[in-house]
């Protein structure tokens, strides 16, 4: 078997598994870069020292955090090939990420998020702000958010996370009635909660989000860089105090540690104390 046809099979494993098509084409990506150093060599080939060279060439160009997602994503490929008895060793065991700097998360100050609900121009702009900044969410849950997913008498909105995993946000009444305003501006009939202006209306795409922030930004002349993931670290520094395993939770964070404490903090638990820090 050669690195291609591994590749589609493990493409065709990770779509059961249900990943999304972000991440498979990110995958695909790392998979071409791979195949464009070692040419589509029989997977028994490859060894600890393939891919060390391999790995070492791209440590000059790359930031460590950049260098980790490439060692993830071989690790996993061989590990898929290795527990699927491609093969009998698996080269990638010992590889090991690089060391990161702990960098204190760019968030938001309160200032900056006034100048932005100010110079917001459209309806559609600011729901969109409103919702980032209260729910704290992931740009690709946005995107995929329907209307159908909104509870106003809550004010909660189910999303789909990373492994289309499914948690329940959380917004503000101050958001709520700006999305209410927003959908009731529209005449389309798509069941995208943001949408775009063309015609045919589409569902608002991950790229058309960042630009309409960085539009935002610029209008507001704010001098941070604003972009979507920004919002998700101003809300997760806002709701410091909290416990811990609720901030996990709120975020949609999966680690091991923290599973079965974020399975207790459901429904009313979480709900009761969002409204206590929005």
């Amino acid at each position: 078997m050669n690195l291609s046809e591994l590749w589609r099979l493990y493409e065709a494993d990770k779509r059961i598994q249900g990943f999304s098509t972000r991440t498979l084409k990110a995958y695909a990506l790392q998979h071409k870069m791979l195949m464009q150093e070692l040419g589509n060599l029989d997977i028994t080939e490859v060894t600890l020292t393939t891919l060390k060279d391999y790995l070492a060439k791209q440590a000059d160009r790359l930031k460590p955090s950049s260098l980790g997602h490439r060692i993830r994503f071989v690790r996993s490929l061989f590990r898929y090939a290795y527990e699927e008895t491609y093969l009998t060793s698996n080269p990638s065991l010992k590889l090991r990420e690089p060391k990161l700097d702990k960098r204190i998360p760019e968030f938001l100050i309160e200032e900056d998020v006034i100048h932005l609900k100010i110079s917001c121009q459209s309806l559609r702009e600011r729901a969109l702000l409103e919702l980032l900044y209260s729910t704290g969410c992931r740009v690709g849950e946005v995107e995929k958010i329907n209307i159908e997913d909104l509870n106003w008498e809550n004010c909660s909105a189910i999303v789909n996370g990373k492994g289309s995993k499914q948690r329940e946000v959380y917004f503000t009444t101050e958001c709520k009635v700006w999305l209410k305003k927003y959908l009731a501006s529209r005449e389309d009939s798509c069941k995208a909660l943001f949408v775009t202006g063309t015609n045919p209306t589409k569902r608002m795409a991950i790229p058309t989000i960042r630009w309409a922030l960085k539009r935002l930004a610029d209008r507001g002349e704010i001098e941070a860089n604003v972009y979507p993931h920004r919002f998700r670290h101003t809300y997760a520094c806002r709701l410091l105090g909290a416990p811990l395993d609720f901030i996990q939770g709120m975020l949609g964070l999966e680690k091991a540690s923290t599973t079965q404490i974020y399975a207790l903090l459901r429904g009313e638990r979480r709900r009761e104390l969002y409204r206590r820090f929005f």
